[in-house]
């Protein structure tokens, strides 16, 4: 570890070169108004959907992060990537058709819908922080830590190389740009961690496993168990499945770096088969990104030891030949790109739609793309400067989902998902359930961080890991929603009736037709798979 082999580093240019050109041509013949740079013209297919929102998702934390946790704690940290599929089928039949009906540009602008400019303003400003701070700035240290560990690369540098060549296509591309090459990278993603799968598959006879029951006896107790009832980090069974909802309806149905590519679907059915196709892949990284993890373990735990975030380093180090290296490298970049380049363009369209248009809403359109451009600019050198800052967290993997937990998730999952489903809502209770779970959140996330000392206050000091946190959190912000909403005078029902459901169970009854292209057989059938899964490895 630390040189980097000249085929390697031919190959890692030779893509970033690529990727960037594959972005640029794909918007070559297109004018940029605001409708295609922000939403790729609403011209997208639920193929291209799907991919883009896997390949958004999925960033060089997810590869190192994911492979650290198999190590450490075995497949149990999976239920990250399938308990994702659940929130998707609610994107797809619950959130979706409202968002496509109302031809929004951005998920604040449904909130000015369902409440108030003031909701729309407040969640904007959240949902730029998120990106910010979470999507870009813990992304670029995560992947500069790691290139430093493969290739010797200074974490400055590797931060100023990637974020430049990212910055290039989606800049100047917009939506369009990005999630062409986000359905590229998608392949070379999975082509990557497949690869280093099946090369410590075939690995194992070498160190004496011939057959499931060696593996097993060479793994630790509950290594491949998804459900675990005693579980020292806070993912026990009853954590996953109470707070991972809270993390997954915010990151999943509400997140414009996500939901994005959503927004810009040609049908209302393209954007609920994009929905379902992307919790059909969030299937494939427990066993091509976790499972690497468990056989980092049983294959080379003497050389890793306790230092579980070197589980994927050394695995390819000890597996992959030189010049494939510099394809997981690849891949690993088109990770984080993918990232970036999503968390980007949404940054853009909520400075340009969201804040801009209100203000001054005959702002022309050539000047909402040029102040988008800017945006990007400007969130990308801050993150920038806040990655460098990566190193104050333990485990990034943790750092990225304790930060919504704590300040993000709980408040916006609430104003959502009451909002859809109870008309009594009022525009008092959304605004005062941000208001409270914002601040309050983030008071828990500095006393957590921690600012003074080394002990986090809330995760060791009482005890409560950060999903249970989440799932706290939604219980107090529901309340104030609640109470809020009962002490104010109730919405006018022609201003929300075509914004909320009328009962829990209409959106059952939603989009009669279709076949077996019908959204709500494709969602049951994947409810079965995931049901046949978690039977297999409870």
């Amino acid at each position: 570890m630390g040189s980097i082999p000249l085929i390697d580093l031919v190959v890692i240019a030779v893509y970033m070169v690529g990727i960037t050109a594959a972005g640029l041509w794909s918007v070559r013949k297109q004018e940029l108004t605001g409708k295609v740079y922000f939403l790729a013209g609403r011209t997208l297919k639920w193929p291209v959907i799907g991919a883009a929102m896997f390949a958004a998702n999925i960033s060089t934390i997810h590869l190192v992060g994911l492979a650290e946790g198999g190590y450490k704690y075995g497949v149990v940290i999976g239920n990250f990537e399938w308990m994702a599929t659940f929130t998707l089928i609610l994107l797809a039949l619950i959130f979706a058709p409202f968002y496509f009906k109302s031809k929004i540009s951005t998920l604040p602008e449904f909130l000015e819908t369902r409440y108030s400019p003031a909701a729309r303003t407040l969640a904007a400003f959240m949902a730029i922080l998120s990106a910010l701070l979470i999507h870009i700035g813990i992304s670029l240290f995560a992947a500069a830590a790691v290139f430093k560990e493969f290739f010797g690369i200074n974490i400055l540098a590797s931060i100023f190389i990637i974020s430049a060549f990212t910055a290039v296509y989606t800049v100047l591309g917009g939506l369009k740009a990005v999630v062409v090459t986000e359905t590229i990278q998608t392949f070379i993603l999975l082509g990557g961690a497949i690869l280093t799968t099946v090369l410590g598959i075939l690995a194992l006879p070498k160190a004496g496993i011939h057959n499931f029951s060696q593996f097993h006896a060479a793994i630790k107790p509950d290594q491949l168990t998804m459900l675990q009832s005693h579980n020292t980090a806070g993912f026990n069974w009853y954590a996953i499945f109470l707070g991972y909802p809270i993390l997954g309806i915010w990151y999943w149905c509400t997140d414009q770096t996500i939901v994005q590519r959503l927004l810009g679907a040609k049908t209302e059915r393209d954007a609920q088969h994009g929905a379902l196709f992307a919790g059909l892949l969030k299937i494939t990284p427990v066993f091509f990104l976790v499972f690497p993890g468990v056989l980092a373990y049983v294959l080379f735990k003497d050389i890793i030891g306790t230092d579980a975030k070197q589980a994927l380093p050394v695995l390819i180090h000890q597996l992959v030949p030189i010049g494939l290296r510099g394809l997981i490298a690849a891949g690993m970049l088109a990770a984080l790109m993918s990232t970036i380049a999503a968390a980007l363009n949404s940054a853009a369209t909520l400075v340009a739609v969201d804040i801009v248009h209100r203000i001054r809403p005959n702002t022309p359109d050539r000047t909402q793309v040029n102040i988008g451009k800017a945006a990007s600019i400007v969130v990308m050198l801050l993150a920038m400067v806040w990655s460098t800052q990566g190193g104050r967290f333990g485990s990034i993997f943790e750092a990225i989902n304790k930060m919504p937990a704590q300040f993000l998730a709980p408040p916006i999952t609430t104003v959502f998902l009451w909002g859809v489903f109870w008309r009594r809502g009022t525009k008092e209770a959304a605004l005062t359930t941000l208001l409270f779970g914002f601040i309050g959140g983030f008071i828990l996330f500095l006393l957590d961080l921690p600012l003074f000392g080394n002990v986090q206050l809330v995760t060791q000091g009482l005890g409560i890991g950060f999903m249970m946190q989440a799932w706290w959190g939604f219980c107090i912000c529901s309340v104030i929603y609640v109470v809020v909403s009962l002490l104010t005078p109730k919405p006018a029902l022609a201003k929300i009736k075509d914004l909320t459901w009328e009962h829990p169970l209409e959106m059952m009854k939603y989009g009669k037709g279709g076949g077996l292209g019908n959204p709500r057989l494709i969602a049951v059938a994947l409810l079965l798979l995931m049901a046949v899964l978690y039977m297999v490895m409870r």
